[in-house]
């Protein structure tokens, strides 16, 4: 952790809505005059998407069925810590990035699917803003999350994030309902093993659990949206959290547990706004403070 320069995760895995809480964090970083420098966490994968392809033949050819993206295996992780802590101490590290499609990759003049060269960060941002799978997570050989300063879990129940996963990967990258849930069942040990645990880690917690039918995730058609949804909002430390204020924000929002609040779908941008604020300021009054001293 920094006071310097510090780091902030939104974690959460393939399916579980990170995209939409980087939003929401660009929209705070513009109006508070922050200058973050943004990470993507598959730029940390160790393959591009040909490699993984034949790792994933290899493995299956060793009668390996598990390995994924959400494993030590495919993934740098000590790079990646590298990067958090040489962030923390100093304000800069090395990066590349992962081009995802044939728009991404056309000003580099590479193929979509491969990465770019590292490079450094740029100099003078006021802070590190990280968004994947592995932002908190921890194994025998490495610890990311002590390097982080705010990290913030997204994770919706696991029949709504199956329902978000399925329709991407079916209308965005065309593939199959059972190529997609194929996948799942062989990012499943990986999930338990380094994804879930995270969520022990976090600062923050938002879980989305619908209030419609999500029993067989393999067959919706559409993905319940915001307002046929609940909002689980759980906080490591409530202590700094002013919780009357939020709820009195929070039209129709309740507290089910001291450190734990629920709200109505549809305030999800709206919570983050009310609760990440006042969190990004104390992080910049501290770098000032550290700063001035």
């Amino acid at each position: 952790m920094s006071t310097t320069h510090p780091v902030v995760a939104i974690t959460g895995s393939s399916g579980a809505g990170t995209t939409s809480v980087r939003r929401t964090f660009e929209q705070i970083f513009r109006r508070e005059g922050v200058n973050a420098a943004y990470i993507e966490g598959d730029s940390f994968h160790r393959w591009d998407r040909q490699e993984m392809k034949a790792a994933l033949a290899h493995a299956l050819e060793e009668g390996d069925h598990t390995l994924s993206h959400f494993g030590p295996q495919a993934n740098l992780f000590a790079e990646l810590e590298s990067l958090f802590r040489d962030y923390g101490e100093t304000g800069s590290g090395r990066v590349r990035h992962y081009l995802h499609d044939i728009d991404e990759a056309a000003p580099y003049q590479q193929e979509p699917g491969t990465f770019t060269a590292w490079e450094d960060l740029p100099t003078g941002t006021d802070l590190l803003f990280y968004e994947g799978l592995h932002g908190a997570v921890v194994t025998d050989e490495v610890d990311v999350a002590r390097h982080v300063d705010l990290a913030i879990g997204v994770v919706p129940v696991i029949n709504l994030e199956w329902i978000q996963k399925l329709n991407r990967d079916r209308v965005q990258r065309g593939y199959s309902t059972e190529a997609v849930t194929e996948t799942i069942l062989r990012r499943m040990p990986d999930y338990v093993n380094y994804v879930t645990p995270q969520f022990s880690r976090t600062h923050v917690n938002f879980q989305r659990v619908p209030v419609v039918d999500t029993s067989n995730p393999f067959i919706a058609r559409t993905i319940p949206t915001l307002d046929e949804s609940m909002l689980v909002i759980r906080f490591e430390s409530p202590r700094d959290i002013d919780f009357p204020y939020l709820l009195s924000m929070l039209h129709g929002s309740f507290m089910s547990r001291p450190n734990t609040i629920v709200c109505p779908g549809g305030k999800m941008d709206l919570a983050m706004q009310l609760i990440f604020t006042p969190m990004l300021w104390r992080l910049m009054d501290r770098r000032r403070q550290a700063g001035a001293a």
